[in-house]
């Protein structure tokens, strides 16, 4: 949401993360839950119009993207039963990151650092 909203502290980390990510040629991949996301935020903040240019930006930005089916909420399930303090968010994309053998993910949510084997990147 960074990347795509409007003005936000973390906004310009994001992109230059993004950025050096794409320049090493990084392959950038992200699940259906952040496109949900999306929805969620700016329905509830009444903002319908800002809707399709963050799915365009996100698709554009990644070269897959990938499906949240219920064996990814079983595990995410499992994942928050065995981790306390972990998001329900948080545990679909670790639930889709072990499905598809990601090793790590760019996020600025330290809740990822609780569980193990995830490498978070939250800095340049």
């Amino acid at each position: 949401m960074y990347l795509v909203g409007g003005a936000h502290p973390l906004k310009s980390t994001a992109a230059a993360i993004v950025q050096r990510l794409s320049l090493a040629r990084e392959k950038l991949v992200t699940d259906a839950e952040v496109f949900q996301e999306i929805l969620h935020r700016y329905v509830s903040i009444n903002r319908p119009e800002a809707i399709q240019p963050a799915f365009d930006a996100l698709s554009q930005l990644v070269v897959e993207i990938f499906p949240v089916d219920m064996n990814t909420v079983h595990d995410a399930r499992a994942l928050v039963l065995g981790y306390s303090g972990l998001s329900a968010r948080e545990a679909i994309h670790i639930a889709v990151m072990r499905r598809n053998a990601i090793p790590r993910l760019f996020s600025f949510d330290a809740g990822y650092d609780i569980v193990p084997g995830i490498n978070r990147i939250s800095t340049l």
